[in-house]
């Protein structure tokens, strides 16, 4: 019998944590936290970047489940997705705050 040695909660902030990996990433993702939505569009103007690498980034984010988007044609609205992203705070949270009261002892 194999133990399972990566919970859920790790491969979920894993997921999340390599969607972040990125600062473009970052600074979109605060930006959605400090708003509603926002479109394609006004990113591509604000951003020093071609439109297909913030497409790449987009993606990663929406496949990680940070935001979502939807088509309002020709444009694409992308918001946070706030649940996913709760979850993201919550695991993280967690995370940091291991082993924060008790000194390494097999280091």
């Amino acid at each position: 019998m194999t133990n399972k040695i990566i919970t859920e909660d790790q491969q979920k902030a894993a997921r999340y944590a390599k969607a972040m990996g990125h600062p473009i990433r970052m600074y979109v993702l605060e930006l959605l936290s400090k708003q509603s939505c926002c479109y394609s569009g006004d990113l591509t103007e604000e951003l020093p970047i071609v439109k297909s690498t913030l497409s790449q980034h987009l993606k990663e984010l929406k496949n990680a489940g940070l935001i979502q988007g939807e088509i309002e044609a020709p444009r694409i609205k992308y918001c946070l997705n706030r649940e996913n992203w709760k979850e993201a705070q919550v695991l993280f949270g967690k995370f940091l705050k291991m082993d924060s009261e008790e000194p390494f002892t097999n280091c």
